[in-house]
């Protein structure tokens, strides 16, 4: 990196150390400081112990895990963190302790530092109080394991200046983490929501309405998640929800006050819920009253507080909780009249919450919540469009085109917008179209909506590929099928270290149906792009540079100092012929026209070293033999004609494409490899 932060981590306990494993794995140098040896060589072997669970896994490699933990300097000394660019704190959940670490760090860092803490109970606006710079302190709320869980609360209170803001989400983002920005307001998000969630469960089973074990069961089916409330709790520690519902009642009333239960369970006998017991569904519409209307009730008061976004909290739910939708996703599935009587009947029953005006509203209304899925932000006279659906991994749908549409009109029309820059959130780019939608459109007889999708993208595609003003792919993370054609329609590309290309579409049944192929085939010639389309072999960034791909290599920290070396160079011809590296002769060579063909046979290209031969054929072997087919013909076909034209070749084999038993088996298992039948 040309930029390395260096980070303080105060405190080595579970957090802590996990913090710190994490920040070190992404490349950053990093100071863990706790107030005892002992305490820092526990945090020191909890990180081994992760690490070498992603050996033995094979996540990553003993040196990888050598070089993770070269970055980490375990100490008991304060002043080594004087010169650190950021210093977390996750010691102890004690408002006095935390403001006291502050006031030291204080006289120790230098003027610059920013400090934050991973407190979920306390106000930041507290702790920044016991500082000379209460402009450089934020909250940075972590999830538990922070080296695997992506979600990030940025917690800046009133006084928090946006450049600590700013620098703040550009560690998150160097450190693979989906950021929301929350207010400082206690529980923050995703806690606000979470305690009532369990605390409700408790609710029901003291009124009577279902038992333990028939709760856990209505809750995982209907929120999408792997334990249950009570199960849940007892893994994360009951005693840790006690005190964590203790205190977010203190601040907003009795609804969210613990229930007796959890007390009895902590204080009286130590023991944990019980699990076992018969499953009954009978009362399960009356359980998901229940939690749903404490969900979707809790939800839209946060906007009414101006907590965070719908999409935020969306957001935070489904990578912080894992729950398959976030709160705004469900009250749109069970629709906002449903949802609405729900968080009535919760008011009716508790008088302790009042009824969201922002329900209201959208009861009103009659219509479903409108979630925004791509931004806009303008710097410089650059307008960055961002598909922010990391949880998806910013894969396409109808919904995601329709906004990007609309964004880039905005940002086309607009006479301030000189360049406009395509990103994805998260660690993609775009993963892809959204599978789910092709294969209910194959099972429901629908594919007339596949059609009408890809005429809409290619459409869009072209306007990017001809626009008057500059248009850039920023490609900080990977791409796939949909993505890299997104990505490939852009007048430029660039990219960081991070950055890649890939088109898996015959490994499930399919071809590249956006352009991949014919832009694919115009940048590097028809024998290269069958070559990664038949293979579907990824494309590293720096040999995407290589073939003339991408535009410019980045540091993830500067990326925005080369989109604007980019648009200052001006516009350029794309697909200007090209030297291609000698490297790939011999593919080049295994793909001619009549090895293409050979191929497509199952039969060894001839001429080539007999490794690759056969390495390429056991590599076709696994793809759907249609669509190996098919995208051979395509390629010859749409090298010999304009962009426009070759978009219609492919629009032309759509409905066979996707009416083949290969492409349902395909794309009905993409975590498991089909068995294709070629039909």
């Amino acid at each position: 990196m040309s930029k390395t932060f260096k980070i303080g981590m105060i405190g080595a306990g579970n957090m802590g150390s996990g913090i710190a494993q994490k920040l070190a794995q992404e490349g950053m140098n990093v100071v863990l400081v706790d107030t005892k040896d002992e305490f820092v060589e526990r945090g020191m072997n909890l990180m081994k112990g992760v690490l070498q669970e992603a050996i033995e896994r094979k996540i990553l490699t003993e040196e990888q895990v050598k070089e993770v933990l070269s970055r980490v300097h375990g100490t008991t000394d304060f002043n080594d963190v004087a010169d650190c660019d950021l210093v977390i704190e996750a010691v102890f959940e004690d408002l006095q302790v935390k403001k006291d670490v502050f006031a030291k760090l204080d006289k120790i860092c230098k003027p610059e530092t920013i400090f934050a803490s991973n407190t979920s109970s306390f106000y930041i606006r507290d702790l920044a109080e016991a500082t000379n710079r209460p402009d450089r302190v934020i909250g940075m709320h972590y999830f538990f394991h922070p080296a695997k869980n992506r979600l990030l609360e940025i917690v800046p209170h009133e006084g928090t200046s946006q450049e600590t803001i700013d620098k703040v989400q550009l560690i998150a983002k160097l450190h693979s983490k989906t950021a929301i920005l929350v207010k400082d307001a206690p529980g923050f998000t995703v806690n606000r929501i979470f305690i009532p969630w369990y605390v409700n469960a408790i609710r029901i089973y003291e009124a009577g309405i279902a038992n333990i074990p028939s709760i856990d069961v209505i809750c995982k089916e209907a929120f999408g998640i792997g334990m249950g409330p009570f199960e849940l709790q007892n893994v994360s520690g009951i005693a840790i929800g006690l005190h964590a519902a203790r205190t977010l009642a203190k601040e907003r009333g009795s609804f969210y006050h613990p229930p007796e239960t959890l007390r009895v369970l902590v204080e009286d006998k130590n023991e944990l819920f019980d699990l076992s017991g018969d499953v009954d569904l009978s009362k399960k519409d009356e359980v998901l009253d229940w939690m749903f209307g404490a969900v979707f009730g809790v939800a839209c008061t946060m906007i009414d507080e101006g907590i965070a976004t719908m999409e935020d909290i969306d957001r935070g739910t489904k990578i912080g909780l894992t729950w398959r939708k976030g709160p705004f996703e469900l009250m749109n599935e069970v629709g906002i009249d449903k949802a609405y009587e729900m968080v009535k009947k919760l008011s009716e029953r508790r008088d302790d919450f009042p009824m969201p005006k922002y329900l209201e509203e959208q009861k009103k209304k009659g219509v479903p919540f409108e979630l925004k899925f791509v931004e806009t932000e303008i710097k410089d006279g650059i307008a960055y469009i961002t598909i922010n659906r990391p949880e998806a991994m910013n894969a396409l749908n109808p919904t995601v085109v329709d906004q990007l549409e609309k964004n880039f009109d905005a940002a086309e029309k607009n006479p301030d917008v000189k360049a406009i820059v395509l990103q994805g959130a998260g660690k993609a780019f775009v993963a892809g179209a959204d599978i789910k939608f092709f294969v209910d459109n194959i099972k429901n007889n629908t594919v007339d909506k596949t059609y009408e999708f890809t005429r809409k993208g290619h459409d869009l595609l072209l306007r990017l590929e001809n626009s008057e003003k500059m248009t850039i792919a920023l490609l900080d993370g990977l791409s796939l099928g949909g993505g890299s054609e997104l990505a490939l329609s852009c007048q430029a590309i660039v990219a960081t270290e991070l950055g890649s290309f890939g088109f898996p579409e015959t490994g499930i049944g399919i071809c590249p149906g956006l352009g991949g192929m014919i832009r694919m085939e115009r940048h590097v010639g028809k024998e290269l792009a069958k070559y990664y389309t038949f293979t579907g072999n990824r494309i590293t960034a720096e040999e995407a540079k290589e073939l003339g791909i991408v535009t410019k290599l980045v540091d993830r920290a500067d990326t925005e100092a080369g989109i604007k070396e980019v648009v200052a160079a001006g516009k350029f011809d794309k697909y200007a012929p090209r030297e291609i590296p000698a490297k790939y002769d011999e593919i080049i060579k295994a793909f001619s026209d009549e090895n293409a063909e050979r191929l497509v046979k199952g039969e060894k290209p001839e001429g080539v070293s007999p490794e690759l031969a056969e390495k390429l054929v056991k590599i076709i072997a696994k793809k759907a033999p249609i669509a190996i087919r098919e995208a051979n013909n395509m390629i010859n076909e749409q090298a010999k004609v304009s962009i426009k034209e070759a978009i219609e070749i492919e629009m032309d084999k759509l409905y066979y494409m996707f009416g083949t038993e290969d492409a349902l088996a395909g794309l009905s298992s993409p975590t498991r490899p089909p068995k294709f039948q070629g039909k």
